[in-house]
């Protein structure tokens, strides 16, 4: 099935799966008010920063994975954003494809991994 979804769908879905694990990461400071939270989120899914975790993660990646990456990087139509240039917000979204389609193949271990991977320091 997540085969015939297209990119740009699973990159809508992906952005949404993403944000999540980082809200629920930043969970684990729950001293810190809501819009502190907010702010430090923006860390992490900005088109800037999650360009940068393509780039990190692409050589980790299997074969299958990386196609992924590539399929959303190089999606036809994508729309144009305010706060991010075009090469990074094509990386953002190859990013988000991978997170969509893992989601929805349910292999939740591989995309913890993968997860993991982006936030490392």
């Amino acid at each position: 099935m997540e085969k015939d979804i297209g990119a740009k769908a699973l990159a809508f879905l992906g952005d949404a799966v993403f944000t999540l694990k980082v809200r629920v990461l930043l969970l684990s400071d729950n001293e810190r008010p809501p819009d502190e939270l907010s702010r430090r989120a923006k860390k992490y899914v900005t088109a800037s920063a999650q360009a940068s975790f393509y780039h990190k993660i692409f050589p980790l990646l299997n074969e299958e994975e990386q196609g992924l990456l590539k399929r959303g990087r190089n999606s036809s139509g994508l729309s144009k954003t305010k706060n991010a240039n075009t090469s990074d917000y094509r990386h953002a979204t190859g990013l988000e494809t991978l997170f969509g389609y893992l989601f929805l193949s349910g292999n939740e271990t591989r995309l913890n991994e993968i997860f993991n991977m982006c936030i490392k320091e």
